[in-house]
């Protein structure tokens, strides 16, 4: 019998063939329907700050209170997202299953310092102070373990209590309150000390300082915003400025003076340790309004005044110098600073030259205070030259280069202008506009690649990820004061937290594509160039708040990211937190190395949903001190 080729299916074959669509239609709709709905229920946010914050191993809406601190370990409970399910994500085979648990340090080791540590400073050359700069160790002497807080250590006095205040216990150093104790820096009051805000200079407090200042040049109208002190002390200036809307970067080496800016960081106020010797200061060219030295001691005449024109470069247009202490009223002083008048008289000579070279104008000298001003741009200081030969205009230079690059004896060049009365590289808004307005650096296209459009999104994007960030840690009740941003791009973080009372520490990787850093400062904000494969120059237990966005993605292949984690738990404080922004394959390696550091975390969908590839890990660093280490280890 022949087989039917007339072209047409039989009727029951259509039928078949309907119901095998519309079963498979079917069985793959409710596929979907089924995944969407447990992606969704296994990735709602929660719904308060409490139920997020308990989460990573943090009490409900509490903290451990000053009183009631045990010495054992506070931690709780944590859940962990499960990536299995619904992600599939692969771990690379090199990740070990298994968690390696990393020991603490000796206690002798509480405040250690890497790039600044004194015992290994004394190998270096002591020409211009250069032992005091930064001088890390080589990969095989650096550290594999974890820095111990003090035996009786206390969370510190939230701001703006700190600013008066500290616990004795966190820092057990009564050196200064000997030392300086005429001078008011700081006091021992029981069990915390107290700082009266005094001064070497402003023995009747650094507000009344301020206030002389202020009767000068113009402290509150806006126009002031960033500032740099150098030799800062315990940063008693920087932290009254705070009140004016004024951000100091306060610094001062690892000195004799022990632990002073620990002091400073201890107190909720921006500090770094570092020195003027014989490398730039880590900030890049035009960032601060103003730069103070109340009896700082750094010798501005000496070396061709290097120092003097390193001050030139970090200083905007226009930006101002104020100096107090010798040789300032060495008539009235002399006998007290133990120098001979005819010292004194040629030190301020040879300062007011200087500052003549380098087309300063002197503003005023009125009591202990004198103020010189930096010119608005070059014009009137290239013809200068013709009567000044030295210092002359650096040819070549790339003026915001601040990492480990020495310092040179010619004044960086000032962006081109076409009148006497422009802004060399564009005026900054008042604060607090400055804050949200087109950055010059930005709106005159000197960054590769970022566009005014770029910036405008840029900080969308960080309100957003703020708000975000609300639901999952305390950001508005004062738990965190001194936040570390370690990858600051634009500095859109700092910008959407500016209605908190905290400051941030804007890092710029040294070795990024793009150098924003200078934008940041137009800004109205701080921060510092660093490699993230070096310690940072601060003490151990300075920052609340750690935000690491994309940094591990960066540094992976150029550095052992154990190292980096164990440089954010140095300066960490005990039940501090840690944000970190990055791929899941990133995250699920630096959680499990964390894991073995006390660390409490939980993997946490993009704001944007599930379906986005990075993900956010919150991490809580438990509370634990040395001797708590020594104990259980006798235990064991």
């Amino acid at each position: 019998m022949a087989k039917d080729y007339s072209g047409s299916p039989k009727h029951h074959h259509l039928e078949s063939r309907r119901k095998r669509v519309t079963w498979i239609l079917a069985v793959s709709g409710l596929c979907i329907l089924s995944y969407m709905l447990g992606a969704w229920q296994s990735t709602t946010t929660p719904i308060n700050q409490s139920e997020a914050y308990a989460k990573v191993g943090c009490p409900d809406q509490t903290f451990p209170s000053t009183n009631t601190q045990s010495k054992a370990q506070s931690s709780t409970p944590t859940r962990s997202l499960d990536f299995q399910s619904h992600h599939g994500v692969e771990i690379n085979n090199t990740i070990e299953a298994v968690t390696k648990t990393i020991s603490p340090c000796d206690m002798s080791f509480s405040e250690y310092t890497p790039c600044q540590d004194p015992t290994r400073a004394r190998k270096f050359d002591r020409t211009m102070l250069k032992y005091r700069e930064r001088h890390c160790p080589a990969k095989e002497e650096q550290l594999l373990c974890m820095i111990p807080a003090p035996p009786k250590y206390k969370t510190p006095f939230k701001w703006p209590q700190s600013r008066d205040y500290a616990w004795y216990d966190n820092i057990p150093h009564r050196e200064l309150s000997i030392e300086k104790a005429v001078q008011n820096w700081i006091q021992v009051e029981g069990d915390r000390f107290r700082f009266p805000g005094g001064g070497t200079m402003f023995p009747r407090g650094a507000d009344a300082y301020i206030d002389d200042i202020n009767e000068l040049i113009p402290l509150t109208t806006g126009k002031i915003r960033t500032a740099i002190d150098t030799g800062c002390g315990v940063a008693s200036w920087g932290a009254y400025l705070l009140k004016r809307d004024i951000l100091a970067m306060s610094f001062a080496p690892r000195d004799t003076h022990e632990a002073q800016v620990q002091f400073a960081l201890e107190r909720g106020v921006p500090a770094m340790i570092g020195i003027m010797a014989s490398q730039r200061l880590p900030y890049p060219a035009r960032a601060f309004d103003m730069a103070h030295c109340s009896r700082c001691l750094i010798p501005w005449a000496k070396n061709d005044g290097l120092y003097l024109i390193e001050l030139d470069r970090v200083l905007r247009p226009g930006g101002y110098w104020i100096l107090s202490g010798p040789p300032i009223r060495w008539k009235k002083y002399w006998r007290g600073w133990e120098r001979t008048q005819e010292d004194l008289k040629e030190e301020q000579d040879s300062i007011e030259e200087v500052a003549r070279r380098l087309c300063w104008k002197k503003v005023i000298e009125k009591n202990d205070l004198a103020i010189w001003q930096k010119p608005l741009n070059h014009i009137q200081c290239i013809k200068n030259k013709k009567v000044y030969k030295t210092p002359h205009i650096c040819k070549s230079d790339n003026p915001d280069a601040g990492w480990y690059r020495n310092m040179e004896t010619c004044i960086t060049p000032l962006p081109e202008v076409n009148d006497s009365e422009e802004v060399a590289g564009g005026a900054v808004e008042n604060w607090p506009e400055r804050a949200l307005a087109v950055p010059p650096r930005i709106s005159r296209g000197t960054i590769p690649g970022i566009t005014v459009e770029n910036f405008e999104e840029d900080n969308k994007l960080w309100r957003e990820r703020i708000t975000y960030y609300k639901k999952m840690i305390p950001l508005a009740q004062g738990r965190y004061r001194n936040i570390m941003d370690m990858n600051a791009n634009l500095g859109g973080f700092a910008a959407a937290l500016v209605k908190f009372p905290v400051w941030v520490m804007n890092v710029v990787p040294a070795n990024s594509d793009r150098d924003t850093l200078g934008v940041i400062y137009e800004r109205g904000f701080i921060g510092t160039y660093q490699d993230w494969c070096e310690a940072f120059s601060t003490y151990p237990r300075t920052y609340d708040l750690i935000h690491a966005n994309g940094i591990f993605s960066i540094y992976q292949d150029r550095c052992d990211i154990t190292q980096i984690l164990l440089e954010m738990d140095r300066i960490l404080r005990p039940e501090g937190t840690v944000i970190f922004r990055d791929t899941v394959e990133v995250l699920v390696k630096i959680q499990t190395i964390s894991d073995g550091m006390r660390w409490k975390s939980q993997i946490m969908d993009h704001e944007t949903g599930p379906f986005n590839p990075e993900k956010i890990l919150v991490a809580v660093k438990t509370y634990w001190t040395g001797e708590t280490n020594q104990q259980q280890e006798k235990q064991a």
